[in-house]
């Protein structure tokens, strides 16, 4: 019974938080939400803090398991990569509690909700670094720093994908982004 509260503590304070944001949710906020006396959330959680890191580890577990999903260990890493981050920021850009965290973050600077975001980027990251190092021994891409290459590749998507679009008010197709990301950094720019 207690572990169906503590889920429902959970569920209620992530729907305070994509509602609100981080800095205006209470406790009291997810107490009413959840149906609880706000006594019962603190059984499970110190405070507010540690039930929102709680949420983000969810919701990081959720990225992680969509990434691995798209993984073909038949297809090539370029075309593996491509689809776990399109999944990936698909899911971001249509996940509420995500956008309300970016928002916030852009609008007053709230450092939990910076912290929300730079959880989900680290395991991000983390993932593409080992992505990167699985294709280094297979040989099919050069020898390389995997965690500052992940970091290239990500922030050259989010670049392809997210932020040039916004820029330029055209989005590029997927088979466009694929392209790109293929010239920029697979295959490099230079004549060599």
């Amino acid at each position: 019974m207690s572990i169906d509260r503590r889920a429902e503590v959970v569920q209620a304070a992530a729907k305070s938080f994509a509602m609100f944001g981080y800095k205006a949710t209470t406790m009291d906020q997810v107490a009413r939400i959840a149906r609880v006396a706000k006594g019962t959330i603190y059984t499970f959680f110190d405070n507010k803090e540690q039930l929102f890191e709680e949420i983000m580890k969810d919701f990081v577990q959720e990225i992680l398991q969509l990434a691995e999903n798209a993984i073909d260990p038949d297809k090539p890493f370029a075309e593996n990569l491509h689809r776990a981050l399109i999944d990936v920021l698909n899911y971001r850009k249509e996940h509420e509690l995500f956008s309300r965290l970016t928002m916030e973050m852009k609008e007053i600077g709230t450092a939990a909700a910076g912290f929300g975001i730079s959880m989900m980027e680290e395991a991000l990251l983390g993932f593409v670094a080992n992505a990167v190092q699985d294709a280094i021994a297979k040989g099919e891409i050069k020898p390389c720093d995997p965690k500052l290459t992940a970091y290239v590749l990500v922030k050259l998507f989010i670049t392809l994908v997210v932020d040039w679009p916004a820029l330029s008010g055209e989005p590029f197709k997927e088979e466009d982004v694929m392209r790109l990301f293929e010239l920029y950094l697979l295959d490099g720019i230079s004549q060599r």
